[in-house]
Formats: structure tokens, C-alpha cells, sequence
């Protein structure tokens, strides 16, 4: 299912989205006694597990540690697992596998691909909640509900944003995405957000590397663009570099690099500086590492979503329905719940709103 579009980014936003980490964070040393596993009613312990794509990925490091430290707030025995790395369908299935066995009320997961969907819905049919995280699976419906950052909102910022700085040039693009083998719906959510937000036609909007490799982008003064390569780099510095190398030796006049995530983009920028050559680098994630690249000038623009949010209100969303509460519904206009995205870049631009890096920096997660 294509997810709707919006523009809701505004500095209240990445405000209240620092008070909401703030106050989980202040509330991890409160809790009920505990009294066991399971649900049910009261304020009994519930197991959740959270699932996440691997344990290095800063942003996963966040969202583990954040629900670690806010776990005790809603009187959750939680597990914490994941794949050994990008691409480990079946360390996720084995982690779900574990869950159901235990007897967990509830899962959180980032689903690695559309391989995972089978042992989901078993969880689902063993009566587990099953939220997924970040990564809205493909089709939506195969979990419960999703929360997560609107990727494709995120992308269309940097692609705007980019526009704008391109200020009539050409464009000679590179497109560094995650996978090459698998559909994962953050992955053609950015890279196709991205080029919208340029104002490039997409094909098939849940595919990577189908739209015209020429053509004209319209937003900002609009200009001609070129789509040198859609490089896989599976989220990872390494591969952003093996990946922008790759570019480079198709068209050294690259200028204008959409990068996955922020790892990606300092890894593309290693490729850039070792080949002697600039562009304008754009990414997503927010992390206080990516933001500090916006301050340093390596990206320059950056979308910032909320991992923290997104584990914790997830969290208390699985203890409420195991004790009876109400379940969590989508958005208006959406089909997950959206936990917001900010701009942040030290070179704003007309019309897109954004915040600055050291705004960022004050309401970014891990290191």
C-alpha cells in the first residue's frame, strides 16, 4: 500500500517529540511490583519482545536502549534480540519463534523483508500484539499497526531541500539505497520520496530504479537531471563507500548523493574524498552522529526521526492491550502511526521548514 503524503514537519514537532523522550527517560525507575508474566488486567507484568534488524545500527542501539530504560515504567519484562545483521531474515524468525514460546503478549519488531511475514502471523495467530517499528511491512496489514517515521514524508524533505540547492543546475544524481535482493518498503519509501521531492516522475512508486534515467526536475527553478546508478550499500559505511565507488566509475561528475541512511552517507563521502571529488549529500535518520555530519558540513541536509518514540510508545501500547486497554489506531490519512521527521540542515531554504544542526543535536539519539 503507498503511503499518503504530508508535510506536518514543523519545529513544534521536534520540540515535543525532546519532551516525550525526555519524560520516558525521567519515568525508567517507575513501575509496579512484579508479579509474573502475562496480561490480563491490573498492572501484572507483560513480556514484550523487541526485534530489531541488528545491535550495531546506532539507531537500533537507540531504540533498544530506550525501551530497556523506559521498560519498567509500564511493568514489562522485556527481551531484547535481533538479526547478526541487515539482511538476517531468519535471526528474526527465530527471535519471533522464542517470543511465542516464552509466552510474550507482544512483539516490536523492525521486519528485515517480507521474509519474516510468515512467522508474524503465526505470533499473531498465538494471540501475540504485533507492532512493527520504523519499517511498515509489506502488505501493512501483516502486523497489528505500525509506528513509525512517514519515510516517504522524509525523503520528499531532502528532495526538496536538494532541489532547492541545485538552484537551476544540472543534476547528476547517485542513489544509494539498502538492498539490491529484497523489497523493504523504508527502503523505495526514501529513495522514491526522495526523487518526488525533486520533482522527478516515478514509475512504479514501491520500486527503486525504475523511473527515466534523464529527464527534468521541477521543484525549486527546476533543471535537468541524470540518474547515474541505484547502488545497494545495506545500510552500512562500508557499503556506502563500495557503493559510491561503484557510482563514480560509471560518471566522476556526480554532484548531488541521496544516501539511505547517515552511515551510508559518510561512507559515500570517504568514496568522494578518496576520488578527489565534491557533492551535495543528503540523507536520513537523525542520529547525533548524522547531525554532527550536517554541522561538519559532510551531509547537507538530514531527515530526523524518533527511535526512542517509536519503542517506547509501542511498548506501552502492548501493555495497554494485554491488561484490556484499547488498541492504537492509525493516523488520519495514513495506515501507521506516525512519530514525526524534522529537516535539519544549516542551510535552510525558502518554503521548507527545518531545523538547525545544534537544534538537532539536542534531540538526537546515540552517539
Amino acid at each position: 500500500m503507498r503511503i499518503s503524503r504530508r508535510s506536518r514537519t514543523t519545529r513544534a514537532l521536534a520540540v515535543s517529540v525532546a519532551a516525550a523522550t525526555a519524560l520516558g527517560l525521567s519515568a525508567c525507575n517507575r513501575g509496579g511490583a512484579d508479579t509474573g508474566s502475562g496480561g490480563g488486567g491490573g498492572n501484572e507484568q507483560v513480556g514484550v519482545a523487541l526485534i530489531t534488524k541488528d545491535s550495531t545500527n546506532p539507531f537500533f542501539v537507540a531504540m533498544q536502549e530506550g525501551a530497556k530504560a523506559d521498560a519498567s515504567k509500564n511493568n514489562v519484562k522485556l527481551t531484547v534480540a535481533s538479526g547478526k545483521q541487515e539482511g538476517d531474515d531468519q535471526g528474526q524468525i527465530t527471535a519471533i519463534e522464542d517470543a511465542i514460546a516464552r509466552g510474550d503478549k507482544g512483539i516490536l519488531i523492525t521486519p528485515m523483508s517480507t521474509g519474516v511475514n510468515a512467522a508474524i502471523k503465526k505470533a499473531r495467530d498465538a494471540g501475540l500484539y504485533v507492532i512493527a517499528l520504523d519499517t511498515p511491512p509489506d502488505p501493512a496489514d501483516v502486523v497489528d499497526i505500525t509506528f513509525a517515521t512517514d519515510n516517504r514524508e522524509a525523503g520528499q524533505l531532502i528532495g526538496k531541500w536538494a532541489a532547492a540547492q541545485m538552484d537551476g543546475q544540472p543534476a547528476t544524481i547517485a542513489l544509494l539505497d539498502l538492498f539490491a535482493d529484497k523489497i523493504v518498503s523504508v527502503d523505495y519509501n526514501r529513495d522514491q520520496g526522495f526523487l518526488e521531492g525533486m520533482g522527478i516522475d516515478v514509475a512504479d512508486p514501491k520500486k527503486n530504479g525504475d523511473e527515466a534515467k534523464t529527464g527534468k526536475y521541477t521543484s525549486g527553478k527546476g533543471g535537468t537531471y541524470t540518474i547515474v546508478c541505484n547502488e545497494a550499500a545495506n545500510g552500512a559505511e562500508d557499503g556506502g563507500r563500495t557503493a559510491m565507488e561503484k557510482c563514480l566509475a560509471r560518471n566522476p561528475g556526480i554532484n548531488l548523493v541521496y544516501t539511505l541512511n547517515e552511515p551510508t552517507a559518510v561512507g559515500a563521502n570517504a568514496a568522494l574524498q578518496a576520488a578527489g571529488k565534491k557533492a551535495l549529500i543528503v540523507s536520513i535518520d537523525g542520529g547525533c552522529a548524522g547531525v554532527k555530519s550536517v554541522k561538519d558540513g559532510v551531509i547537507g541536509a538530514t531527515a530526523q526521526q524518533y527511535p526512542l518514540k517509536m519503542a517506547t510508545e509501542g511498548m506501552a501500547a502492548i501493555a495497554e492491550v494485554a491488561r484490556g486497554g484499547a488498541k492504537p489506531t492509525p493516523d488520519a490519512g495514513l495506515d501507521f502511526k506516525n512519530t514525526g521527521v524534522a529537516l535539519v540542515t544549516d542551510k535552510p531554504a525558502d518554503g521548507i521548514e527545518s531545523i538547525t544542526s545544534d537544534e538537532g543535536s539536542k534531540i538526537c539519539w546515540g552517539n
